[in-house]
């Protein structure tokens, strides 16, 4: 009784100690995210002087009025929305049967072909010639640059690879062969049904990276009409900034406050609709990841 008690008694320090750093990291991980919350709609001076913390001092909607009041930002999350679901279609049409490929050991040449893939993680052509073959290839400034070019990703066809290794036996694939199943009719009817949980995995980061793309807008597109959200906020935050900086007086003074309420405003505004969507695909997500680390 005594051997189970001290047992007992060290488990439940142990779960006490467990649960006490897990509470310390959430509040470090989440107090920023809270505190910019709070920050859009507090009074800027509140803000830079220190004064928010937990709850919003000087209530105020004026950062959501004036970013929402321009109409640009409509047509960025149109672009946006666009973007990424295109995206995602395109990348995991590319991406699945690339790792599923490279996941066959009867594949002809499959350690060169993977070496042949993974040297493009380490080593990129630079800027000027891939801006060059965007060019040559008639996707500057269109709708295709920003779904197109970049859609093979090295990194999510090894995890993908992976999964594919340790949860698509081999002994099921000679069984549809022997029952006349072909490679192709395999892959789309027994392939992709088992594994939904690292397409859930793949869709999810192709969708966040199209969500928060910026830099290829950035330099591969100048038809103001086809600019996603996250450009979109920068020209709105970095015109009202040159408004504040530019002018005089009580002006600037209004102009700078703006600029401090939209520049919270905006990464609310950004990163919402991915936060609203991840509690939906957060067992996909972390089954797929499990499983392809705990069996490849």
């Amino acid at each position: 009784m005594v051997q189970v008690g001290r047992i007992n008694h060290k488990g439940l320090v142990f779960s006490i100690t467990l649960y006490g750093a897990a509470l310390v990291v959430m509040a470090i991980v989440v107090y920023p995210v809270w505190f910019i919350v709070v920050a859009s709609f507090s009074d800027p001076t509140a803000v830079s002087t220190g004064k928010v913390w937990f709850l919003p001092v000087g209530f105020t909607l004026d950062g959501y009025r004036a970013l929402l009041a321009n109409g640009t930002i409509w047509i960025g999350y149109r672009n946006t929305i666009l973007y990424a679901i295109a995206g995602t279609f395109i990348a995991l049409a590319v991406n699945v049967p690339a790792a599923y490929a490279l996941s066959r050991t009867d594949l002809a040449f499959r350690w060169p072909i993977t070496i042949y893939f993974l040297i493009t993680m380490f080593f990129s052509g630079g800027l000027i010639p891939t801006f060059l073959v965007v060019q040559d290839f008639g996707l500057y400034d269109t709708f295709w640059v920003m779904v197109l070019p970049f859609s093979v990703s090295i990194y999510n066809i090894i995890v993908a690879r992976t999964f594919f290794q340790g949860n698509i036996p081999s002994e099921l694939r000679e069984a549809a062969e022997m029952e006349g199943c072909g490679n192709i009719r395999f892959f789309f009817t027994m392939v992709l049904p088992l594994s939904k949980a690292i397409i859930s995995v793949l869709a999810l980061w192709s969708l966040v990276g199209h969500w928060n793309s910026y830099f290829t807008a950035l330099v591969y597109l100048r038809d103001a009409a086809l600019y996603p959200l996250q450009l979109i906020l920068r020209n709105i935050l970095v015109s009202n900034q040159m408004m504040s900086a530019m002018g005089t007086g009580e002006a600037a003074q209004i102009a700078l406050r703006t600029a401090s309420l939209i520049r919270y405003a905006a990464i609310i505004v950004a990163t919402l609709p991915v936060m609203l969507m991840y509690p939906f695909v957060q067992k996909h997500f972390n089954q797929g990841v499990m499983i392809g680390a705990v069996k490849g």
